[in-house]
């Protein structure tokens, strides 16, 4: 079993900085691939960027590419979304998610635990 919880969503302007954080419980976090997803207001959830158990591998939507980085401590059992340059198509709430998987997943359906979300807000 693993919990997640996300923080670190607000309101910044355009071309902003936020840092998310995902605080995870479980004794086997480190085996678990993480992801981020987001869903905006009336559209579906989509996926943002996975990362592997040892950080070697990631991957990121287009939409994202070169703006977020995807990070983890596995001592810390924390997960992060540094997302700079941020856009107001960037407006959504994000979410945390695992799946114990040597794959990256970025498909929401094949990921099994989930965050509550926090809301992340771009202004123009």
């Amino acid at each position: 079993q693993v919990h997640l919880v996300e923080s670190g969503g607000g309101l910044v302007q355009a071309g902003g900085s936020l840092r998310l954080s995902c605080a995870a419980s479980g004794r086997t976090f480190s085996r678990y691939v993480m992801g981020w997803f987001r869903q905006a207001p009336g559209k579906e959830r989509e996926f943002v960027a996975a990362l592997n158990w040892s950080s070697s591998r990631t991957y990121y939507a287009d939409s994202v590419k070169g703006r977020f980085t995807i990070s983890r401590d596995n001592d810390k059992i924390m997960v992060y979304l540094q997302m700079n340059s941020l856009k107001p198509e960037d407006t959504a709430v994000y979410y945390c998610a695992a799946v114990n998987t040597i794959l990256l997943p970025r498909g929401a359906d094949q990921y099994d635990y989930w965050g509550q979300g926090t809301q992340v807000t771009v202004s123009s």
